[in-house]
């Protein structure tokens, strides 16, 4: 948990809801009211956010006393009392909305990714979430990923070379373009050199020139994966991507592959139904 990183997430969060301030609470409640709430779970799934709870109260005013009763990674049911806060009623209403925005995105990252990572459990396939992520949340979603039992794949742009069909193609092809990434990694920063291929002809070529740390596997119909699988025969990693749903998981998996990556973990997921609310 990068602390430094949330509290910066936390400030901005605050500036664009607030703003001026909770007039709404200043108007109404007088400013030394003290109160109680607590955080209902409104459906199952796995709960996370939790930690990042703790913190966004804590920002908010340090004088809040939290219990918590279930933590990051636990299931979940309907009805389910996550944790209760107590303190400054004005902090508390302040703190509502940003606790429960963020605690509601990243369980349901983390009930999407754990139902699949259960699913695959029969295999040795891990399963890892992308950059399709939403701007400036990324280290939340990928937060949530980890707590659902996924992997996290590179954080951006800047800590891996991965070699994509569009890199290939301005490159001139699969050769230039793992030749300048040679090149580069010796002259430059060693990363980890990643290359996705579109066909058995692009897997061979790569095979043949080596010096990388996984093959990407791109849109392969399930025939065409478990033959790639064949060829690579272990020396490399190979990774599918592209189309994978939380519904065709398995049978990508069971094509024998080390990953499967999956943009759906964290574009498109239902956020978990929680409310906060005050104990009379």
């Amino acid at each position: 948990m990068d602390k430094q990183r949330i509290k910066q997430f936390i400030t901005q969060a605050l500036a664009e809801d607030v703003g001026t301030g909770d007039h709404t609470s200043l108007a109404t409640i007088p400013p030394n009211t003290q109160g109680k709430a607590q955080l209902i779970v409104k459906e199952e799934g796995i709960i996370a956010g939790v930690k990042l709870a703790e913190e966004i109260f804590n920002e908010i005013d340090s004088s809040l006393k939290l219990e918590i009763f279930i933590p990051d990674g636990q299931p979940v049911k309907h009805g389910d009392i996550a944790l209760k806060v107590s303190g400054s009623v004005h902090s508390i209403l302040i703190a509502e909305r940003l606790v429960l925005n963020t605690m509601q995105r990243m369980s349901g990252i983390a009930t999407t990714t754990y139902k699949i990572v259960q699913s695959l459990k029969h295999s040795h396939t891990k399963v890892l979430d992308t950059r399709k992520t939403t701007p400036n949340l990324r280290f939340l979603e990928k937060w949530a990923v980890q707590i659902g039992g996924g992997v996290n794949h590179r954080a951006g742009l800047y800590d891996m070379i991965l070699i994509k069909d569009n890199h290939i193609d301005y490159a001139g092809g699969i050769a230039q373009a793992l030749d300048a990434a040679h090149l580069y990694t010796q002259s430059h920063t060693p990363l980890p050199i990643v290359i996705e291929v579109r066909n058995l002809q692009e897997l061979k070529q790569v095979m043949a020139i080596g010096g990388i740390e996984r093959i990407l596997l791109d849109n392969f119909s399930f025939p065409l994966l478990k033959e790639a699988v064949k060829i690579i025969d272990g020396k490399f990693d190979c990774e599918a991507s592209g189309g994978i749903t939380p519904e065709n998981a398995v049978d990508y998996a069971n094509c024998g592959v080390n990953y499967i990556s999956m943009g759906a973990l964290t574009h498109s997921v239902k956020s978990l139904d929680m409310s906060l609310k005050a104990i009379k």
